[in-house]
């Protein structure tokens, strides 16, 4: 399997968050690819910058001591984020639900608004 991470759930396997199941742990730790999209390092930073959030090291730092690999944007993804229904109107999670559809990846993520995307979902609990 090739799993994109939505933010918060890079952010449980960086903090090993109990939220995370044994199942979940073990489909990251046992997947072929892993990634995480610069959309997501654009945001966590943007709640690093206002104060919401504290991070030990950078998003960077973080994606590649976990031995993951960034996904950068590209237009096909945001031609294909542009024209997705308004099931979700968080431009990030639009962003991820785009490129897991061009890139033929499975997004794991909690976030039930994703669902109903005509895209492949891990759903964590």
């Amino acid at each position: 399997m090739k799993l994109l991470l939505d933010s918060h759930v890079f952010l449980w396997w960086k903090a090993a968050n109990p939220r995370l199941t044994p199942a979940m742990v073990r489909a990251i730790a046992e997947a072929q690819e892993v990634h995480v999209s610069a959309a997501t390092a654009w945001e966590l930073g943007l709640k690093v910058s206002l104060g919401k959030l504290r991070l030990p090291e950078s998003v960077e730092e973080g994606i590649a001591a976990a031995g993951f690999t960034e996904l950068p944007v590209n237009f096909r993804h945001t031609r294909e984020a542009v024209v997705l229904p308004p099931h979700h109107y968080d431009p990030f999670d639009r962003m991820l639900v785009a490129q897991a559809r061009c890139e033929g990846l499975t997004l794991m993520t909690h976030d039930d608004k994703i669902i109903q995307y005509e895209v492949a979902v891990l759903r964590v609990p």
